[in-house]
């Protein structure tokens, strides 16, 4: 197996297939999840689990396309942490399509990059391409432990999460 085919198996397991390291994948913890529970901000200032969707879609994109040879600087505040403005449960929807396409697309262009450019530097950064994937597999699992802590905050049980569902003090 080569790094490139490890690389797209972690990243995998991370999203959507059997388990992550961590546990339960990113997909399986948003599953059932409502348009009202993932718009909910149980932490003061903290993303919801809907901006922490569109954030991690929003960087997928951007990896996808520095694979492909873009170069891409730092996005915008509003780029990189977009707001839902439609809180309805269609728009939630709309916004797990988005994202669940999305990483696809990340997976499948990942499967055609080749192992003897880990070592190439991304278009316009100053690290290889190795940091930056293996970087996008930690970025959603660590964004799958937030899912996890906020939905677990508003007395959610997500799906397949081994935590016991506490209620929490927040800081609102």
């Amino acid at each position: 197996m080569s790094e490139t085919d490890r690389m797209w198996d972690l990243l995998q397991r991370a999203y959507e297939g059997g388990d992550a390291w961590r546990g339960p994948s990113l997909r399986d913890l948003l599953e059932g999840v409502t348009a009202s529970h993932a718009s909910a901000r149980p932490i003061v200032d903290a993303p919801t689990v809907w901006e922490l969707v569109l954030h991690l879609t929003a960087y997928d994109d951007v990896v996808r396309r520095r694979i492909a040879g873009e170069p891409i600087g730092e996005l915008p505040e509003e780029r990189a942490w977009p707001t839902a403005e439609d809180p309805s449960p269609a728009a939630w929807r709309k916004a797990l399509d988005a994202f669940s396409q999305g990483h696809r697309r990340l997976r499948q262009a990942l499967a055609g990059f080749s192992a003897a450019r880990l070592n190439d530097v991304v278009p316009g950064r100053d690290y290889p391409f190795y940091v930056m994937l293996y970087g996008t597999i930690q970025h959603v699992l660590y964004h799958a432990g937030h899912v996890e802590m906020l939905l677990l905050t508003q007395g959610v049980q997500p799906h397949g999460s081994p935590l016991p569902r506490r209620r929490v003090a927040t800081l609102a």
